[in-house]
């Protein structure tokens, strides 16, 4: 246990009740790392994101001017008594860094701005200003792809029905309906005959419908900007399709391709930001490179002393991308395509080189997506902001995090209504003797298989070259728990997501929902439809009444129970409806009951209540199958879009329990998951595996590992350094695999194991 010194040299928590927290009354060390353990739904986030970093982001909002406040979305005060002595938090979560194609990892970690620093200073043939190489500046970008380094292409045969006039809706796309201002632009300007099917258009006018360039026209009661169809989309609905709603983007891809960029051959830049070099090599070869050989490169540079101390501080951002597992990333990766746990460990590059001092840094299970060899890494980069005198708090489940915490708070005891307790605050060897959850599996080991099944089948994957991949060969067992491992970039992902035949399993990643705002687990799940039918049958209602999609939404905020103003410019607002109270529904809905219960007390249900409350034989099985996957605690009205990326997956894995798909892919299903729950989680692959079905983990969880029947581990190393098989066997098999960092971290977690005894790596 910590001394207690100052009270200044705690952040003090009192009577806190966020979500399931109960009362909690706590003092966190500040300028120390803190470790916040427990399982899935135990108040781990709700104590640190929904209370701690959410108070502090608010009372930093409260310094802005009225003005500004009356910009910026309204933050709600976390359900505390009282919060002293914190100071400003910095989130370092694993949410998307954004869906703008033009924001790169460069971009985004400042790197880039460095890097054109040091082409303008010392590339030759020299050039008046960095901006010269901003792909975001007019001085730089390519003016044929305006800077995103590629072009799109419309198929004018999808985007309108030659066999239609304009009256009848020749145009095909949304923004386009009869009717319509954009519509009524080629229909109403006297330019073209809105009777006469396109068909019959001469050619000079179909042409000018299509691919017309920009020019006024004055329809004799107003001047109009027209374009061409296809010419508008190009420069205007079609540029940033990474931003757009499901719906829209859907409609993109049905008319329109993405192609590299002619011109500039995707590199982005003009002609003149092509042509400066700097060791040989143009700024488009250098974003292109791996971080880790961009590093190297630079390094072996003669360059002008006056850039020595822009250099220093390049070089030692992207050695920094390298010592967080990310070396095989290049400065020009599109941020939207980053996963959450890379997405996290970029941000961490721009904090490590922060000037500030004395902040609290948060951060979501940072070592999501790391293999072992790079979780050490990671702990020696989130003790070196410690050592920067800032307070460091750590929502993890790994123990190798555990034990380098200066102090660790547990939450449960369970999750849901049977945690939001602290169950134990201290150190990691008072921890283990705690008798808490956490505490006894802190030494629990999954023994190495070596009664592994017999693979009913081979499913080929030949020559596969997919990114790093170098001409794969590999037959995929089937009938067995197949874990593919490696380091993080190592190719996993690209051999089994882009090489495996789609058709014949069934993915399930982390991927966020395709949905609107409304979506929730009842709905998703389609547990609503049932649910819906019992209320109508016990009431005499319609089943409609008790739908928030439907007949009983409340008019007010049409079922959603908040009040979403979109902002565009910033991030959207939400406040609670005042018509329902958040309750979804209208009074009428709300004034039947089903056993004494409202639809909207439904929507309020986490699985396991529901699973004590309902009866019907038409629900409990996804209920039955929503525990099995470790989600008791989630609420069935919980939208979809505040889940975590594991609970996305296991929340999918629930419903393909029950589909008929011979293979089941599934991407890292242990994030998330406290090591308890990995024991249930592994128990429920085994059960998959014994009806007969494939199953594919990519994973790096060892206790996941030992379990599996076929290892497949592809490597050695990340991006260039990877990319081919290293072994393909069995657990046990895997242990004398050379040049394998699996096995070394495999063999090293079994070492005291019998299993291993006599074989070397």
């Amino acid at each position: 246990m910590f001394q207690r010194r100052a009270t200044a040299e705690f952040i003090e928590v009192r009577g806190a009740r966020e979500n399931n927290l109960r009362e909690i009354d706590l003092d966190i060390p500040k300028r120390q790392l803190t470790v916040f353990t427990g399982v899935s739904g135990s108040g781990k986030s709700s104590l640190v994101f929904g209370t701690i970093a959410a108070e502090s982001r608010r009372l930093i909002n409260e310094t802005y001017d009225a003005f500004v406040q009356g910009l910026m979305p309204h933050a709600p005060q976390p359900d505390v008594d009282a919060l002293r002595h914190m100071t400003a938090a910095i989130i370092v979560g694993q949410e998307q860094m954004g869906a703008n194609s033009r924001s790169t990892v460069g971009t985004a970690t400042d790197t880039y701005t460095m890097l054109r620093l040091l082409f303008a200073r010392a590339g030759t043939p020299r050039v008046a200003s960095p901006n010269v190489f901003g792909f975001n500046d007019p001085r730089g970008m390519c003016p044929a792809c305006e800077g995103l380094g590629r072009v799109t292409a419309v198929d004018p045969d999808a985007l309108v029905d030659m066999s239609k006039s304009l009256n009848d809706g020749a145009i095909d796309f949304p923004h386009f309906k009869v009717g319509s201002w954009q519509w009524k632009l080629y229909a109403e300007t006297g330019l073209f005959d809105p009777d006469l099917p396109l068909r019959d258009y001469a050619e000079a006018d179909l042409h000018e419908l299509l691919y017309g360039k920009e020019r006024k026209i004055n329809t004799g009661s107003v001047n109009l900007t027209y374009q061409g169809l296809i010419t508008r989309l190009r420069t205007g609905l079609l540029q940033d399709r990474d931003s757009m709603q499901p719906a829209q983007r859907a409609a993109v891809e049905r008319v329109a391709t993405q192609q590299i960029c002619d011109e500039c051959g995707g590199a982005r830049l003009n002609a003149t930001a092509r042509a400066v070099r700097l060791g040989g090599r143009s700024i488009a070869d250098c974003v292109d490179m791996q971080v880790d050989e961009l590093a190297e490169f630079l390094a072996g540079l003669d360059l002008p002393a006056g850039t020595a101390p822009l250099s220093a501080v390049l070089l030692h951002a992207l050695k920094t991308f390298a010592e967080i597992g990310l070396g095989y990333l290049n400065l020009n990766r599109p941020t939207s395509t980053l996963s959450g746990g890379e997405a996290q460990r970029t941000r961490m590059v721009k904090h490590l080189g922060s000037a500030l001092t004395d902040v609290t840094y948060v951060f979501d299970e940072p070592t999501t997506g790391l293999h072992p060899h790079d979780v050490e890494r990671m702990n020696h980069l989130l003790q070196q902001l410690r050592d920067k005198g800032n307070t460091v708090l750590v929502v993890e489940h790994k123990p190798e995090v555990m034990a380098i915490a200066d102090h660790i708070i547990d939450m449960g005891p369970g999750a849901g209504i049977h945690g939001g307790d602290v169950v134990y605050a201290g150190d990691i060897a008072g921890l283990r003797r705690s008798g808490t959850r956490t505490g006894a599996h802190l030494e629990q080991r999954q023994a190495l298989k070596t009664h592994t099944r017999v693979p009913t089948g081979w499913l080929p994957i030949r020559g596969a070259a997919v990114t790093n991949l170098r001409h794969v060969d590999i037959d995929v067992p089937l009938g067995v728990l197949v874990a593919v491992t490696g380091v993080a970039g190592s190719g996993k992902s690209s051999l089994i997501h882009g090489c495996l035949p789609r058709e014949q399993a069934a993915f399930v990643d982390q991927s966020a929902i395709r949905g609107s705002r409304r979506s929730s687990p009842i709905t998703y799940t389609g547990i609503l439809n049932p649910i819906r039918k019992a209320f109508a049958q016990a009431t005499g209602a319609p089943a409609a009444l008790f739908s928030a999609n439907s007949q009983g939404a409340c008019p007010e905020c049409k079922g959603q129970g908040v009040i979403y103003t979109d902002l565009a410019f910033m991030a959207g607002v939400e406040s609670v409806c005042e018509t329902c109270y958040g309750k979804r529904f209208t009074d009428e809905a709300l004034s039947h009951r089903l056993r004494g219960r409202t639809i909207a007390e439904i929507y309020e249900f986490s699985v396991e209540e529901a699973s004590d409350f309902f009866s019907e034989t038409s629900v409990l099985p996804m209920l039955h199958r929503l525990r099995r996957v470790g989600l008791d605690y989630l609420g069935l009205g919980q939208r979809l879009t505040t889940l975590s990326g594991g609970e996305r997956q296991r929340l999918k894995l629930a419903i393909e329990m029950a589909a008929d798909a011979d293979i089941l892919v599934l991407d890292e299903p242990t994030s998330g998951l406290h090591m308890a729950d990995t024991d249930r989680l592994v128990a429920l692959l085994d059960e998959i595996v014994g009806t007969g079905r494939t199953v594919i983990v990519i994973e790096h969880n060892l206790d996941v590992i030992s379990r599996a029947d076929w290892i497949i581990d592809v490597g050695p190393g990340a991006g260039h350094q990877g990319g081919r098989i290293v072994h393909s066997g069995t657990p046990r098999e895997l242990l004398t695999a050379r040049d394998s960092r699996t096995a070394e971290h495999l063999a090293r977690y079994h070492r005291s194991s019998s299993d291993v005894e006599g074989l070397t790596v």
